[in-house]
């Protein structure tokens, strides 16, 4: 029987989008700015920006936020990002318009393979519609879109895409009923 030999790992063909020092820089200001307790609100969009990722207007970034690489982020208008998310953007990550990312909700874009001994890295893209909300400590992973005004609850897991106006709870999320909106 095989067994997984992490010696052989290698990402050498993972493309980050950006040269080491860019991906260096980004690491700093990330770590001062964003994971930081400070809350730093009005700045956040402004350096998100200047490390070329997309963002609307009244963009709310909450402290101890994690963002991995900006230049793969595209955030809409009048979205609120809440303490301790975690954007774990290996790949693309498209955020809409009127989006709330609850208290340590993860997106994660990447994976490992793990049916092969090397265990390859596996990434892929997420896409947030608008007026969607992922609760707190949910978490929404590659390949994934949740479709407009869907609801990813309160420590679920979506693995699959959400239907547009659709409340979601689990892990695996399953749909639970449809979201009325008054």
């Amino acid at each position: 029987m095989k067994t997984t030999k992490l010696n052989k790992f290698n990402n050498d063909s993972f493309n980050t989008g950006a040269s080491f020092v860019k991906k260096a820089l980004w690491f700093i200001t990330n770590s001062l700015f964003f994971k930081s307790s400070l809350p730093f609100i009005w700045l956040k969009p402004i350096l998100l920006k200047l490390y070329g990722a997309k963002v609307g207007k009244s963009v709310f970034i909450k402290p101890n936020v994690n963002i991995k690489y900006p230049w793969n982020l595209e955030i809409g208008d009048h979205t609120w990002i809440g303490e301790n998310v975690w954007i774990d953007n290996l790949d693309k990550v498209k955020i809409g318009n009127n989006v709330c990312l609850s208290q340590g909700a993860m997106l994660l874009c990447g994976n490992h393979n793990y049916k092969k001994e090397t265990f390859d890295l596996i990434t892929g893209p997420i896409r947030i519609e608008d007026g969607a909300w992922i609760c707190s400590k949910a978490t929404v992973t590659q390949n994934v879109t949740c479709q407009s005004h869907s609801v990813l609850g309160v420590g679920s897991m979506a693995n699959k895409d959400l239907d547009a106006y659709t409340v979601y709870s689990g892990v695996p999320a399953i749909a639970q009923r449809k979201r009325v909106i008054e």
